[in-house]
């Protein structure tokens, strides 16, 4: 593979996990399933929530995120993308994210570093693995800090 070629396929797995992100915060769960392999694994939180197979990781991802009080915004940067041959992938991107629970008047936000596998398959690649490390994360309650949506 020429340097040409390389850059586009790293360029392919940037557009993937961005769409994967967005989708997170969209909530577009069918957007979001098309990013993972029928068998891929997670281990969000250094192993906290650990899931085996898209059906699985899908699931805890609707299930904890879906509700419309539930609202995020995660970044995605730095990305250290290395092809491991000519359908695999290994890549470590720094996180940020920021979330707003209502139901449970609580404001997180974090920064992490994701590990993450891809796997081409025909022409598209796909996520493998995915999870993420915290550097930290911090939570406040929102109702002592008087802060309310004022815009969705």
């Amino acid at each position: 593979m020429n340097f040409v070629e390389k850059q586009e396929q790293i360029e392919a797995i940037k557009q993937l996990k961005y769409r994967y992100i967005r989708a997170i915060d969209q909530k577009l769960w069918d957007v979001m399933e098309s990013c993972f392999t029928p068998d891929a694994t997670s281990s969000y939180s250094g192993g906290k929530y650990a899931f085996d197979g898209r059906d699985a990781i899908m699931k805890f991802l609707t299930e904890s995120m879906s509700r419309p009080t539930f609202l995020s915004s995660h970044r995605v940067h730095q990305p250290e993308i290395e092809l491991t041959s000519a359908t695999t992938a290994t890549g470590t991107w720094a996180l940020e994210d920021y979330v707003i629970d209502e139901q449970h008047g609580i404001t997180i936000h974090g920064a992490a570093f994701y590990k993450d596998r891809y796997v081409k398959v025909g022409a598209e690649w796909k996520i493998e693995h995915t999870g993420y490390e915290r550097t930290f994360e911090e939570m406040a309650p929102r109702k002592e800090q008087g802060w309310r949506i004022t815009q969705r």
